[in-house]
């Protein structure tokens, strides 16, 4: 009874309780949700009053203005993207025109179809990236890819090569089995039926062409533009052929290792001590000091001046503390292919590189790497094409005083040329040199001897590497042509000192001397007139 008493009067209590807290979270909420004004609370106006009603279109217009400019940020952001996505994109096609042709060519033996057409593919591109159906803008006169032209007969080239020919029936058999080819397939080509032409077609031959260019662009190919005898007179038919060049691929991947690789430099010698000593200071530096992995061998001819190169070569094994040099001395007169022979032989050691070498020689330690790079035992022997230098009183003339050595070493057409007729300087494995016969003892005195080894190679299934070299040059010296010569000896002799002086524009100021210096004189009798 008490209990429900009790209750009866806390019930209105616990009402007006609610009552109270109901009202106050209605008034928050009221609070928290009116807009507000630019720097006050609007303090809960009635829903329709002017006031709310400008807010919400103060709001709604910031909000607008707020989304516009985002939208315009987006569009920038959008532009922004799509030029970058384009300039990706054709750095990716650019770079799949390069490279990745070459890997898709690659010969998958399990889709043998697939490389097909990724080949054929490949060498159509060709095609189009060929200076072929237009030309393509070059940066100077130098860039131009110059034609050589032919008939049936003869080449007419601008690299003249060892022949020094401007014209030439081509010897060499890659070049003549190329243009042969070329021709049967532009005959072949104009005797193919067209299927429109009902009339009989002429057949053409080999004696219907007229000439024919060609050029090669390395790393697209070779374009030939072929010239035959039309149906009259003044008619002609003119055929282009494109020998596209495949993708590069790769052969070999593998580490040499050249720590252990010796050579044994061997050098024939008579007389021309000052000249020896001009060598071993060479030897020296860039044989003992820079390099470290070489052995001299000196075979001289004779007794005349022998101690004094015995002094200079014991001098130097002192003074750098080198032991690895064997003296060979020879009762006999001259002859290089002898003395050579002779160094080659002695040797009793382990399968070593032989650098046959002259004493008017200068190389670097980078040539001796060269040497050992491009030599493996039957399988490649090394015949560099050295850099030989113009006497230098007629390059320096002009000068004060004649430059050191070292400063005269440089590669320019005013400073020397490449040696390409010259086969004495060369590198090869012990074994291809014994195997091969070694050098024709027949021989006597200057020349020809190189020549007789060089041709066994190339007769032999070796590798001849044959290319021009930063680090080896042929020093200048005044040379003496016997009459103990042969006539072909003599010739030869003779033409080496010729080119061996100077350039052709070096020497035609020699030739023209007098009338340059009278030219200059009277320039100076007009001035001072004047």
């Amino acid at each position: 009874m008490m209990f429900r008493r009790g209750f009866i009067l806390f019930l209105p209590r616990l009402v007006g309780l609610l009552v109270v807290a109901c009202c106050s979270m209605s008034i928050v909420y009221m609070l928290a949700c009116t807009p507000k004004g630019d720097n006050q609370q609007l303090a809960l106006p009635r829903v329709h009053s002017p006031t709310v009603k400008e807010g919400y279109e103060a709001i709604l217009q910031e909000q607008e203005e707020q989304h516009r400019n985002y939208i315009i940020s987006l569009k920038k952001q959008i532009a922004q993207l799509k030029a970058e996505l384009q300039g990706r994109t054709e750095q990716l096609k650019n770079m799949q025109n390069q490279y990745s042709d070459s890997l898709d060519i690659q010969l998958d033996h399990s889709k043998p179809e697939k490389a097909q057409a990724n080949l054929l593919a490949f060498l159509r591109s060709q095609v189009d990236k060929a200076e072929v159906h237009s030309g393509v803008k070059l940066s100077t006169e130098y860039a131009a890819v110059p034609f050589e032209s032919f008939t049936l007969q003869k080449v007419y080239q601008l690299e003249t090569g060892l022949t020094r020919h401007p014209e030439e029936k081509p010897v060499r058999k890659d070049k003549r089995d190329e243009l042969i080819e070329v021709i049967e397939l532009a005959v072949g080509t104009l005797n193919k039926p067209d299927g429109v032409s009902k009339a009989k077609p002429r057949v053409y031959t080999a004696s219907d062409f007229v000439e024919g260019i060609y050029r090669t662009e390395k790393n697209k190919g070779t374009l030939y533009e072929l010239t035959f005898k039309g149906d009259t007179k003044h008619q002609f038919k003119k055929i282009v052929l494109f020998r596209p060049f495949g993708p590069v691929m790769k052969v070999k991947n593998e580490n040499v290792n050249m720590a252990d690789t010796l050579i044994n430099v061997i050098v024939p010698l008579a007389k021309r001590a000052s000249k020896f000593q001009q060598f071993m200071q060479n030897f020296r530096e860039m044989g003992i000091q820079q390099d470290g992995r070489i052995h001299l061998t000196v075979v001289y001819f004779g007794k005349e001046q022998m101690n004094e190169v015995k002094s200079i070569l014991e001098n130097t094994s002192k003074s750098v503390n080198f032991k690895n040099f064997t003296f060979i001395q020879l009762n006999e007169e001259f002859s290089r292919g002898k003395g050579l022979d002779v160094g080659a032989r002695f040797w009793k050691g382990n399968n070593v590189v032989l650098f046959f070498c002259d004493v008017d020689i200068y190389f670097t330690a980078e040539f001796l790497n060269s040497c050992r790079l491009n030599t493996q035992p039957g399988k490649k022997v090394f015949y560099p094409v050295l850099f030989s230098q113009y006497n230098p009183s007629i390059i320096y003339g002009h000068h004060d005083s004649i430059p050191s050595l070292e400063q005269q070493l440089i590669i320019k057409k005013e400073t020397g040329f490449w040696r390409d007729f010259g086969f004495g300087m060369t590198c090869q494995y012990r074994s291809d040199f014994i195997n091969i016969g070694g050098f024709d003892l027949d021989i006597k005195g200057w020349g020809g001897e190189d020549v007789h080894l060089y041709r066994k190679y190339l007769h032999s299934n070796l590798m001849v590497i044959r290319t021009p070299v930063r680090g080896l040059f042929h020093l200048w010296h005044e040379k003496q042509c016997l009459d103990e010569l042969t006539p072909e000896q003599y010739k030869m002799c003779m033409q080496s000192k010729a080119m061996n002086e100077a350039s052709h524009g070096q020497l035609g100021m020699l030739v023209f001397k007098q009338e340059i210096e009278t030219h200059l004189h009277r320039q100076k009798l007009s001035s001072k007139k004047t």
